[in-house]
Formats: C-alpha cells, structure tokens, sequence
C-alpha cells in the first residue's frame, strides 16, 4: 500500500482508566488486517489509525475497540464527539463517586468504633453499606479487568478488581460465617478514593483540552450565505464550496474564500500574528476565524469543513497532543511490564505473610500492596505534560508539531524570530507625533482623535486611546465617512480632517486602482 492510498481516521474511545488500557486497543487495532499504523493516547481518549481503505473499513476498526469492551461514541448533530466523550465520563465519573462517597463514610465511621463492631448486626449493615459501592460505583473496575483478563492482559483495572474484590469476599464469608473482623470499609474506601482520582484526572484532562475549544471558538457557528438569490443563515456545516457569503463588519469571516464583492480590512493575527488589518479588495483571499474590521464582503467559498486553514490549525494541536515524545513511549513500556510486576509482588507477599501469620493480616497486605503500587500515573504523566505544554502553546500563538519535538526544546539555545509582529503585544501603538506647517503635537492629535472617534479601525483605536491617555478633549466629528481600506473623512471645529494612508489624497478612481497595492503606513492630513 502507498502513502497516498492510506487513509487516517480519529476515534474517541471511552472506557480507559489507564495507559495500559491505551496499549491493549493500540495492539488490537494493529492486529487489524489493513491497519498500518495506530497510537491510542489515554490523555485525549483517542485512537489515530492509519488503515488501507480496500482491506479494512472505519466499521472494523470501531469493533476492534469494542470487542476489548471499549466504547466508540457517536457524536450528536453539529457537536465535537471528543468534547461530548468527555463530558459524559465525567459526569458518570463523578455521580459514581458522590454514590461511593455516600455509602462509604458510613461503613468507614462504624468500623471505627470497636464497640459497635461486636454488635451481631453491624457487620450485616457493613455489608449493605458496602454492596451499592462494590457494584455500582466500582462496577466499570470489575468489567474492565474482566475484558483485560479476556485478553490475557493486565491493567489498573486488575490490581483495583483484585484488591478491593479479595477484600469484599472475605469479609461476604466471614459475615456469614457470623464473624466480626471484616473489612469492608477497605473496599469501600478505595474504590471511593481511586474514583476521586479519576475525577481529577478528568477534570485535568478537560482543562488541559481548551486550547483546541478556543480554537474552535475563533469560527463562527453560522454562515450567511446567497442562494438563488435569498440571503440566509446557515450551519457552518452547510457551507459549500462555491457558495457566495456575506460578512458585515465586525463580524468573523466564516470559512476560507476569495473575494468578489467588496472591501474591507481583515484582521488575520490569529493566523500571522501581525496586527495590523490586511485590505481586501476583489480577488483576495480571506480565512476562517479572521475579524472582518470595517466593510461588507461578499467572497466565493474556496475551502470549508476541515480543508479550511482553521481547521487545520486545530488539527496540528490534536496531532502535536496526541503524540509520543520518546519519554512517554518509555514509559509505557515500563508501565506494561510494571502492572505484572506489582501481581507477582502482591501474590508473593501474601503467601510470605500467610506462612507467619493470620489469613486477615495476609490479605491486608496484599491489597495494600496491589493498590498502592498502581501505576496509573506513570503511564499518565507524560502524555498530559505533552497535552498541557502544547496546548499552552496554542493558546500563546506557538503552535508545536509533536511531543518529540516539545521534548527537545529545552535543548534550544538560539531563537530566531522573522518580524517584529511576533513578538509585540499584537496591538498598534502611537509612538510619536510629528506635527508639520506650525500645529502643535496637541493639535494635531486632537484633530486626529476626534476624525478617528466613531472608526472601528484598529490604527483609529489607537490615536483614539492615545489622545485620551493625554486627556485631550475630543470633539464630536461632523460628516464622518469610513472609506474601507484607506482611511476616514471628517469635519472638526471646521476643519476638513482627512486620516489614513497616503492613497487618501488621491481621486476616487486612482485610489480605486491603488488598492490592490498593499497599503503604506498610515497618515495623517489636512
């Protein structure tokens, strides 16, 4: 199969606990016939898979994932289906957890009173307390170890199964037995206790995704488009190429195009990190998630969907997040091995100790040894340190290709930046003044200020804020007319003000012809 012939496909997969259940479904999805290539990152609860379309189907690789008792969540209309997966576990996350903590204090607070543990019914009330977090709030723990046994694999799921299982059972026979030494409360507790952590995992996971969300932010949900001849709202989703839109100022340009009516100043530092507004005139070309400053467009769609250069901004991110850098492989190889591991030590202590004392004391300490050794954060660690690092990056206008390359940026001893707009607060600044012909820098900025005070331009912002930083008075302009891609004409205390570029002092029709030039800096005149 070639390169140009394979195909790639994200799936959102619920149902993880842990990185060695991200191992499982990466080694089933690679046993697939078709599939080429799959990483499964436990930190964003996806699976990227590069498959041949003619030997393997989306179909199989979603009953791969399922057979190993995992979910593939289908998304709801115009919905992000990675956005909707986590949501969901975390709100069963944390009603599994309020029922646990529920049932939990109880036990815990009754088998903290020797006297009451004599009682012949407290250990039966113990056991009523205990079965709803057992089975309810733990069930996802049981399942999971249960199709990881299935699969002759190990994961966090069977050292929590196992250790919280033993210590329920043996308190079930002792409570028949009608015995008193039970030890419900330590099932109760650390099922209550994990299911806390998993909460926060959660909740970090989430958080550490708002990059992507403000990016997706940064689109609008809804485009004004011309069809047959009716102009109307539509979904984002429903935008073709082709389509006319419609964008009014200070409205955000919905998807990629080329301009055919109209002009405007286009704000594109989301993309370019310059502040300063592009001018679109008929034939340019205007991007998805840009701020159409000033000016009505009318533009062809070009590109939509996820061929739009938003689209595949957010792309990098989810690419650069879901990567491996070589320590996080590292360490889910050693994780693998590390689950095994910690059941051979728990098996081993607990025949050690039943050879020189009680069955209780033995069973205590295996289960101890089986929670406290889990290796969850091993395997979660790496991975959400890529998450956060480059979706702080994004968030900061660096976008970062992979983890590989995060993990080898502390070796950067030079840094090489190719304009000043990279590195400026990406907001324009008046400097200095420079006043002509006898005007004072006071006059003059007042005259400005006052022409620029209804504009919506980002350099008339600017005079504006500057003038009132000096507490100038402004005047209220009279005439005021915005001339989209030059500048703004205004009458003050009776002066005619003109502001903007140097094509402001032209005719009509030669100003027409010079903007499809690139517009000078701006200016000012009288």
């Amino acid at each position: 199969m070639s390169l140009e012939t394979a195909e790639r496909v994200d799936l959102p997969v619920s149902g993880m606990s842990c990185a060695a259940c991200a191992r499982t479904i990466e080694h089933q999805l690679a046993a697939t016939p078709g599939v080429t290539r799959a990483l499964v990152n436990f930190a964003t609860s996806t699976a990227t898979v590069e498959f041949d379309p003619a030997r393997a189907a989306v179909r199989d690789l979603v009953g791969a994932i399922e057979e190993l008792g995992y979910g593939v969540p289908q998304p709801e209309a115009g919905e992000d289906v990675e956005e909707q997966t986590r949501q969901r576990e975390y709100s069963a996350l944390k009603r599994r957890l309020l029922i646990a903590a529920v049932f939990a204090l109880p036990v815990v607070a009754l088998g903290m009173i020797p006297g009451l543990m004599r009682l012949p019914a407290m250990s039966w009330i113990q056991l009523a307390l205990t079965v709803p977090v057992v089975f309810y709030a733990g069930a996802p723990f049981y399942t999971g170890a249960w199709s990881a046994l299935r699969h002759r694999s190990a994961n966090m799921n069977t050292l929590i199964a196992l250790g919280t299982g033993a210590a329920f059972l043996y308190s079930l026979v002792i409570t028949l037995r009608g015995g008193h030494e039970v030890y419900f409360e330590a099932a109760a507790v650390i099922i209550t206790l994990i299911l806390l952590g998993r909460v926060l995992e959660a909740r970090a996971r989430g958080q550490a995704s708002e990059a992507i969300r403000r990016l997706r932010e940064l689109q609008p949900r809804t485009a004004r488009v011309v069809r047959d001849g009716t102009e109307s709202d539509i979904p984002i989703e429903q935008v073709r190429v082709g389509d006319i839109v419609v964008v009014r100022p200070g409205e955000k340009i919905p998807v990629d195009g080329a301009v055919r009516e109209g002009g405007s100043a286009v704000d594109e530092s989301m993309l370019t990190g310059e502040s300063m507004p592009v001018d679109k005139q008929p034939g340019a070309l205007v991007y998805g998630g840009t701020i159409n400053r000033s000016g009505s467009l009318q533009f062809e769609a070009r590109k939509v969907g996820r061929a739009t250069a938003l689209q595949q901004m957010i792309e990098l991110v989810r690419q650069a997040q879901g990567s491996r850098a070589p320590v996080a492989r590292l360490a889910d190889v050693v994780s693998g091995y590390f689950t095994v591991g910690v059941l051979a030590v728990a098996t081993a202590t607990f025949f050690v100790w039943l050879a020189f004392a009680p069955l209780s004391f033995a069973l205590v300490n295996f289960v101890s040894v089986l929670i406290i050794a889990c290796p969850c954060a091993l395997g979660l660690a790496t991975p959400t340190a890529i998450m956060v690092g480059t979706g702080r990056g994004a968030q900061r206008g660096i976008l970062i290709k992979g983890g590989e390359a995060l993990q080898a940026a502390h070796e950067i001893d030079t840094v090489v930046l190719d304009k000043t707009g990279t590195i400026t607060r990406g907001q324009p600044q008046v400097t200095d003044v420079l006043p002509v012909n006898g005007y004072s820098g006071a006059e003059l900025l007042r005259l400005a200020a006052s022409a620029e005070r209804h504009s919506e331009h980002p350099l008339g912002k600017a005079i504006v804020e500057h003038a009132r930083a000096h507490s100038i008075e402004l005047q209220a302009p009279a005439g005021f007319r915005a001339i989209a891609g030059h500048g703004v004409e205004a009458r003050v205390d009776g002066h005619q003000v003109t502001a903007g570029a140097p094509t402001m002092a032209l005719p009509e029709a030669e100003r027409l012809a010079a903007a499809r030039q690139p517009a000078p800096s701006a200016s000012l005149t009288r």
